[in-house]
């Protein structure tokens, strides 16, 4: 069976359940109810483990431009995942992962921001990856870029690669780049509520959302029943 088969294969197993550490029976629905629309998740992950990352700042002050109905949490700590391991996967996850993975399964869409480390993607970002492509919840889940940086060309062409071979949803269409690299925080808050960073960062998170919501299927409401014959 190819990877794409395999793919379509596990997307219509129905719904996921998350078993971990602290974690109770967690099942995400594959069918979305016109309520839940309006209650759009978007999971914002940081690839840098820097205190005072750009990376980091930029996905935080995407929470002042959401559309109406949309709500985004950021993770900037990648650096708590263990190491990926194959034989981890049996039994338990451990408690970070758990916790991680549960928070990619809840999410509608997913947006990536991460710095460049030796023209490649950071480790902590990397290894993050490495503990979801073995698993179904990323599979057809909506990815977008973004990125602080003026450079990092072959890091953001490794991470397209990347994404669009774990997830059938990766929206390459929709990139956000405000360059940030090497200013302080003040500078950087600075940076982004100019007129023309705000408009761009509404327009990318506009069409994530628009893009997330042509992907779910509106639940089907059951067939009323023939009335009895008498």
């Amino acid at each position: 069976m190819g990877d794409g088969a395999a793919q379509r294969l596990l997307l219509n197993h129905g719904p996921t359940r998350l078993k971990g550490p602290g974690l109770t029976d967690q099942a995400q629905p594959t069918r979305f109810s016109d309520q839940e629309f309006d209650n759009m998740k978007l999971l914002a992950i940081s690839g840098s483990t820097r205190r005072e990352s750009t990376n980091t700042a930029l996905l935080m002050a995407m929470q002042d431009y959401l559309p109406p109905g949309a709500e985004l949490s950021v993770v900037a700590w990648l650096d708590k995942l263990p190491v990926f391991s194959p034989d981890a996967e049996h039994g338990a996850l451990p408690a970070p992962v758990a916790r991680f993975i549960e928070l990619v399964s809840r999410a509608d869409g997913i947006i990536i921001a991460s710095p460049e480390y030796v023209h490649a993607l950071p480790g902590g970002l990397k290894n993050a990856i490495d503990w979801m492509v073995s698993r179904f919840e990323v599979i057809g889940k909506p990815i977008a870029i973004a990125h602080a940086s003026h450079r990092g060309e072959d890091m953001l062409a490794s991470l397209r690669l990347v994404l669009s071979t774990i997830s059938e949803g990766f929206l390459d269409s929709a990139f956000l780049r405000i360059p940030l690299v090497g200013k302080s925080p003040e500078d950087v808050k600075t940076t982004l509520q100019t007129p023309d960073n705000e408009a761009a960062i509404t327009q990318f998170l506009a069409t994530v959302v628009a893009s997330i919501r042509s992907t779910l299927t509106p639940a089907t409401p059951a067939p009323a029943s023939p009335p009895e014959s008498r």
